[in-house]
């Protein structure tokens, strides 16, 4: 499992040890010490699994970094898990926002990040299309021949439903923004608003009866695709 990781934390003990103790467990760590640098480094080299992201950043916040990676179709599915030394509700719901897949509060010990971090990467692993495939419990999607299954049975849904429901699934258990899905399901030049997208995940749901539940709804947010004892619709 181990991959590249880009840490982006201008606190240079914390990097240090932070790079030190990735590398041991096999990753291959990268450092920057601020917001402008560490886009550089990922821009460069999209090849990074995950970027460690510090909120308060001496150039920007990690926010904007955050938001900066996910315009980027370069970057856009680079992981990213916030650190920070504030966990008031109001900080990880912007973070969600900006599409930061996790929060990590200082101080913190370095054997919870790198659990954090293989939770993670095993979720997009496991969510990894395989020969035009998705699956997951009684859910299986062709993406090829735009075809959905439910416990055996074919599903009849539109070709936005399907389109939503793949990219729920192929970022398992990540936060996907109502912008971010109007981005990627519908196109960055349409004009739909958010109730279209609420829309379209309340008729998914319906069609996906007892599934539905695996798409969960952040209040504010919006949506991830989730084991089924983590989460139900609301």
């Amino acid at each position: 499992m181990p991959g590249r990781i880009l840490i982006v934390e201008d606190e240079t003990d914390l990097a240090r040890t932070l790079v030190y103790a990735l590398n041991r467990e096999g990753f291959q760590a990268a450092h920057s010490v601020t917001g402008r640098g560490g886009l550089d480094l990922a821009q460069g080299d999209p090849a990074f699994d995950l970027v460690l992201l510090d909120l308060m950043l001496p150039d920007m916040p990690g926010t904007e970094v955050c938001r900066q990676l996910r315009a980027d179709p370069r970057t856009r599915d680079i992981l990213v898990l916030m650190l920070t030394a504030r966990g008031e509700e109001i900080d990880r719901v912007v973070g969600f926002e900006v599409g930061t897949d996790d929060y990590l509060v200082k101080p913190f010990s370095v054997r919870e990040l790198i659990l954090r971090i293989r939770a993670l990467l095993r979720r997009v692993q496991a969510a990894t299309p395989t020969e035009g495939k998705l699956a997951w419990g009684p859910l299986r999607l062709d993406l090829d021949g735009h075809r959905c299954w439910l416990d055996g049975e074919v599903v009849p849904l539109t070709a936005v439903e399907f389109k939503l429901l793949g990219r729920l699934m192929a970022r398992r258990g990540r936060v996907q923004t109502r912008a971010m899905l109007v981005d990627t399901v519908w196109g960055s030049e349409s004009d739909i608003g958010e109730r279209t997208v609420d829309a379209t995940v309340k008729r998914l749901r319906e069609k996906l009866g007892h599934a539905g539940a695996f798409v969960e709804t952040l209040r504010g947010v919006g949506y991830r695709f989730v084991d089924q004892a983590e989460g139900a619709p609301s």
